[in-house]
């Protein structure tokens, strides 16, 4: 094995959790449990290579804010529309995280209140849609989300949903999708997934949506980040109305957030009334500030750097495990993420998952097309590259990271212990890039 020479940093995310609790020496007395669990969790952060497609890191901007002030202040309502006094100064900074997200996003609405995309999903859904109504989404085994109309969730329970899927080649199956339009009539298309490595072509969504008259709804969640560093297709333009996370590649806040550039300002008072009052209460204003500051950030030059690293570490690595023969759903990626099929290797999903965690590798088990395990085993296992590429890793690391992996799974039951030190130590490379945002974590790539 090739000896690197890596830098052992400070520990920046033990550094932030002191800066957050000034009196932290007091802290760890007044709760000790707590303390060690949040201690621990830093430790694991550190040392650990997170692959999980929806993980990312938060600048120290940003993971300042989510423990300001702010969230002590209540404000039910919308700027200058609030059913609480003392939202002068609030007002101004959610109007500032509106601004800053239309403008990121060439939108012409948006709305920052929502808790998460799931949030974000329901307010739609509850805006545009009846009880009952026909709905198509993405299968949950062949890529979609759990509000896609999954039979656990809201969504299949409140909505009559039929799901649509890829073909063979593992790409969508734009032609189902189009005659299952045309079958049963729905009153919404969602696109977007949770775990596909294909692009989405949104322009021909539309064209299947307007055809029979559906709304089109683009979740976007998984590649907000890349499309505003524009090497992803954005839904913008076509989509009736937009929804996404704010943190996995957009790296900002836990959170949710709803746009629209559709010029219909009846919609946008549907949108807004149905997530205020009509599915939330008070908005989280320490959260909506550091969705704020992270759409500052992805304005930034080093975020499109960064956004293209992360598909450049995602096609390394899918490199390697092609050329260790192992079967890559839809043979490829052109986005932050990939699906090992593990089906001919007898391993199912749960198992990798736990083994490449006994070596300091997180990934999570993921269903795979047609997939006869259930969700708790899986056959497959999803990798993603925001997190690792926040860190500093590029196309070097992630092959040789993607080796490791390839050799652990191959020799799954012998010699995973031996490579928990390398990853460690790779957990430390050197940042690839400089600028005033400290990072959460070691290595942490700056964006300003």
């Amino acid at each position: 094995m090739i000896i690197m020479h890596f830098f052992n940093n400070t520990s920046f995310i033990k550094e932030v959790i002191q800066i957050m609790l000034t009196n932290h020496h007091i802290f760890k007395e007044y709760d000790s449990e707590l303390w060690s669990y949040l201690d621990q969790e830093s430790i694991r952060q550190e040392e650990h290579i997170e692959l999980i497609a929806s993980e990312n890191y938060v600048s120290k901007y940003v993971m300042y804010l989510q423990g300001s002030l702010l969230t002590n202040k209540y404000a039910e309502g919308y700027p200058n529309k609030r059913y609480y006094g003392g939202c002068a100064h609030i007002d101004k900074i959610e109007n500032l995280a509106i601004k800053r997200a239309k403008s990121l996003f060439n939108a012409d609405y948006a709305n920052v209140q929502p808790h998460s995309g799931s949030q974000a999903n329901f307010a739609v859904y509850s805006a545009l849609l009846k009880p009952g109504d026909t709905v198509l989404g993405m299968d949950l085994k062949h890529g979609g989300h759990l509000t896609h109309g999954s039979s656990a969730n809201f969504s299949g329970k409140l909505y009559n949903f039929i799901s649509y899927g890829v073909n063979n080649l593992g790409k969508i199956d734009y032609q189902e999708l189009s005659n299952l339009s045309k079958k049963y009539g729905p009153r919404m298309i969602v696109g977007g997934f949770s775990s596909y490595s294909g692009l989405v072509d949104w322009k021909k969504m539309r064209k299947i949506s307007d055809e029979i008259g559906a709304y089109l709804l683009a979740d976007i969640a998984h590649v907000a980040g890349l499309i505003v560093a524009g090497i992803y297709p954005s839904a913008i333009p076509y989509a009736h109305v937009v929804t996404s996370t704010t943190h996995k590649t957009l790296a900002g806040p836990r959170g949710g957030l709803i746009l629209s550039k559709s010029g219909d300002i009846e919609l946008y008072k549907k949108l807004d009334s149905s997530v205020f009052p009509g599915s939330q209460g008070g908005p989280l204003m320490h959260i909506i500030a550091a969705k704020a500051l992270a759409f500052k950030e992805a304005m930034s030059l080093n975020f499109k750097n960064y956004q293209k690293q992360i598909i450049k570490n995602s096609k390394a690595m899918v490199e390697i495990f092609l050329s260790r023969k192992f079967k890559i759903i839809s043979g490829g990626t052109e986005n932050h993420l990939f699906i090992v099929n593990l089906t001919d290797r007898n391993i199912t999903g749960k198992l990798a998952e736990k083994v490449l965690e006994q070596s300091n590798i997180t990934v999570n088990k993921n269903s795979i097309p047609h997939d006869p395990l259930g969700p708790l085993i899986t056959s497959g296992i999803r990798i993603g590259t925001p997190a690792v590429t926040r860190r500093g890793l590029n196309e070097i690391h992630v092959k040789m990271l993607a080796e490791w992996i390839c050799d652990i799974l191959d020799n799954i039951y012998d010699i995973h212990d031996i490579f928990s030190e390398s990853v460690s130590e790779i957990c430390f490379v050197p940042s690839i890039c400089i600028a005033p945002l400290m990072p959460t974590i070691t290595s942490v790539i700056y964006l300003s």
